[in-house]
């Protein structure tokens, strides 16, 4: 890999190998792409959690429920090309899989994060989407 490549991929490359310190112990690439792609979906299973909530508290608010979900939509759509490009200059090479399952990871954490915040509105704060309990 080229020195400037690699100095421009390392902030995606290493701060995620640092977060993923149960992958560190696999012993091949394919291991830690295999870890990735495990860590990858277990935070979309804890998003999809999330998700549900926020639906079933937007059960009385049609309109709202529309905006989520078509919200939703869109942010797949920009994790999905965000990771895209932020891992094309490793493209079709063997840290790829590793690199693509790490920022979709790290995307979907930060939408984990806005829904946490979502579901901790409390009644009557009119600036949050979601009701409160």
């Amino acid at each position: 890999m080229r020195p400037i490549l690699f100095l421009a991929l390392a902030p995606l490359l290493l701060t995620p190998l640092a977060q993923a310190d149960e992958c560190s112990n696999a012993p091949t690439q394919a291991d830690l792409n295999l870890c990735a792609n495990a860590q990858s979906k277990a935070a979309d299973k804890q998003l999809n959690a999330l998700y549900q909530q926020i639906n079933q508290r937007l059960k009385d608010q049609p309109h709202s429920k529309k905006l989520l979900v078509s919200a939703q939509r869109a942010w797949v759509a920009f994790r999905d090309a965000e990771c895209g490009f932020s891992t094309s200059g490793v493209e079709g090479g063997s840290l790829y899989p590793l690199a693509y399952s790490q920022c979709i990871t790290a995307v979907t954490k930060t939408r984990v994060e806005s829904f946490k915040h979502y579901l901790k509105c409390q009644e009557g704060d009119l600036s949050c989407p979601v009701p409160g309990l």
